[in-house]
C-alpha cells in the first residue's frame, strides 16, 4: 500500500468510511483546482489575417461595390449612426428611409442604388397606437407599407431564460432570431440607448459596438442606429462628432454618421449634416447641409427636402440682438449689451437673451462704464493714472492762480465719484435742453 498520496487525494468512498468509523459527519476535503496550462502563441493564430498589400488589393477588387442606401451618407455594409435632439423627428426620418429602401426609392436628394431590400425596423419607442396615428388619416386610412418593410416592437415583459447570462445577451439573440426570420439585409434600431444601459462608459460602448459589428458581419447587414445629443448642448454651435451622447467610442467604431439639427429660422425646418464617412467624400458638410421640413399631406408622415444651405445660416435666427461667437467681435457684443442695458434689462436677462454667461455681461458693462467715465473726466486717463501712482495725495489748501495754473506738486481737487451704476444710468438719459451753463447734468460742479 502506498502512502505517497495526501488525504485530500484519497477516493471519496474511503473518506466516507473513515468518517463513519470515527463517528463524525463526513466533510469532503477541498480539492485543489488544476492550474490551467499557459497558452501557446499559436493558439491566437486566427485572430489576425496577414496578407501583402497587393494581395489585399486583389481581394478588394473581387468584392462587390457597396451601393448607396442614403446617398453618400450611408452605403451597403456600413454601420451608420443618425443622432439628433429629442423630438427632432429622427424616428420619422428613419421610417421614411426604411420604407424608401424597401421600395428602392430615393429619399429626397439622397440616392438609393440598391434594389428592394428587406428592412427590419426595431422600434423601442412607439406603441402600436402611436405608430398607427403617425401613418394613418381619418379619410385615407392607414399607409400601405412595402411588403419588404418589417417593424419589430419591443416586449418589456418578456422573461429572460435561465440559459442567458444577461439581458444584453438575450436582446442580441432576439435580434438575430428576427433577422433570420424575415431574412433582413437592412437593420434600423430606434434607438441605441435601449440596447445598453449607460453608453457613457467606454467599456459598455465598446461591447455594444462589437456586438453590432458582429451582427453586421455574421448576417451581412447594413445597420442604421438612432441616438441622442446631450441635453445641455449649445444650440448656437455647429453640430460635430462631440455632440453624440455617450462615449466617443460609439462614433469611433461607426463607419458613417449623420447629424440632424433644428433650424433657428423656422421651427418646422431641419437640416442633415454629414459627420463621418469612409466610402466617399463629404458632400453635406457645414457649407452644404440638406434642408427638410416635416409634413403629412396624407397618411404618411415624412420629411420633404427643400434644397441646401450653410449650417451657419440655420443656427441663429436673424435679429438685432442675436449673438454668435464665431461671427461677432467683442466690441459689437459690448454695444449690444449696452443697448439692452439701456432698455432696462438686468444682467441675468441680458445673459439669457444673448446666450452668454452673466460674468461676461457684467465685465463688459464695467469696462464700458469705465471708458465713458474716463472720456468725461477733465483731466483724462493720463492724469488719473498719475493720481494712482502718487497715491492720490491732494493738497486741499492749494488754489489755482488767476490764469488757472495748478501749483506744482499738487493735483486739482475733484468732486467724489458717484457709483458707476448711477453714472451709466445718467448717461443713458437724454440731456435736458434747458440745463444751465456751467452746471453738470449729473450733479453739482
Amino acid at each position: 500500500m502506498s502512502f505517497d498520496n495526501p488525504s485530500s487525494e484519497r477516493p471519496e468512498y474511503v473518506e466516507q468510511l473513515r468518517a463513519e468509523i470515527r463517528g463524525v459527519p463526513y466533510r469532503p476535503a477541498k480539492r485543489k483546482k488544476a492550474e490551467p496550462e499557459s497558452p501557446e502563441l499559436a493558439d491566437a493564430r486566427c485572430l489576425f489575417t496577414v496578407e501583402s498589400g497587393n494581395r489585399w488589393i486583389d481581394l478588394g477588387a473581387r468584392e462587390p461595390k457597396a451601393k448607396m442606401l442614403l446617398g453618400e451618407c450611408w452605403h451597403q455594409g456600413e454601420l451608420c449612426i443618425l443622432f439628433a435632439d429629442t423630438n427632432a423627428g429622427k424616428s420619422v426620418l428613419a421610417v421614411q428611409i426604411g420604407e424608401n429602401i424597401a421600395r428602392a426609392q430615393n429619399t429626397g436628394p439622397f440616392a438609393c442604388d440598391a434594389g428592394p431590400e428587406n428592412v427590419l425596423y426595431v422600434d423601442f419607442e412607439l406603441s402600436t397606437t402611436q405608430f398607427y396615428q403617425r401613418y394613418s388619416h381619418p379619410e385615407q386610412g392607414g399607409h400601405n407599407f412595402s411588403n419588404n418593410f418589417f417593424r419589430a416592437q419591443f416586449n418589456p415583459s418578456a422573461d429572460i431564460p435561465e440559459n442567458f447570462k444577461s439581458f444584453d445577451d438575450f436582446l442580441i439573440a432576439g435580434l438575430e432570431y428576427k433577422i433570420n426570420l424575415v431574412k433582413a439585409t437592412v437593420l434600423i434600431i430606434d434607438n441605441i440607448t435601449c440596447l445598453r444601459s449607460g453608453t457613457e462608459s467606454a467599456a459598455v460602448a465598446l461591447r455594444l459596438m462589437n456586438n453590432l459589428k458582429s451582427l453586421k458581419a455574421d448576417h451581412k447587414l447594413s445597420i442604421l442606429v438612432l441616438a441622442h445629443t446631450p441635453k445641455r448642448r449649445n444650440a448656437a454651435q455647429p453640430l460635430s462628432a462631440n455632440d453624440l451622447h455617450g462615449s466617443k467610442l460609439l462614433i469611433n467604431f461607426a463607419d458613417s454618421a449623420i447629424a440632424m439639427g433644428k433650424s433657428k429660422t423656422d421651427n418646422t425646418l431641419c437640416y442633415l449634416k454629414q459627420i463621418k464617412q469612409r466610402n466617399t467624400r463629404q458632400c453635406y458638410g457645414e457649407d452644404n447641409v440638406a434642408l427638410c421640413r416635416l409634413t403629412q399631406p396624407g397618411n404618411f408622415l415624412h420629411f420633404t427636402f427643400e434644397g441646401n444651405s450653410t449650417e451657419q445660416a440655420q443656427l441663429q435666427a436673424a435679429g438685432r440682438h442675436s449673438y454668435n461667437r464665431s461671427t461677432i467681435d467683442r466690441e459689437e457684443l459690448a454695444k449690444c449689451i449696452n443697448e439692452l442695458n439701456a432698455e432696462g434689462l438686468t444682467v441675468r436677462d441680458i445673459a439669457e437673451r444673448l446666450r452668454i454667461s452673466k460674468s461676461t455681461v457684467h465685465n463688459l458693462l464695467q469696462t464700458e462704464e469705465s471708458r465713458i467715465t474716463n472720456a468725461r473726466s477733465p483731466q483724462g486717463p493720463d492724469v488719473q493714472a498719475d493720481e494712482k501712482a502718487v497715491g492720490r495725495h491732494t493738497d486741499t489748501s492749494a488754489a489755482p492762480s488767476a490764469e488757472g495754473a495748478i501749483p506744482s506738486g499738487t493735483v486739482a481737487k475733484r468732486r467724489p465719484r458717484e457709483p458707476q451704476w448711477k453714472i451709466s444710468r445718467a448717461l443713458l438719459r437724454p440731456k435736458h435742453p434747458e440745463a444751465p451753463q456751467g452746471v453738470a447734468e449729473n450733479g453739482p460742479p
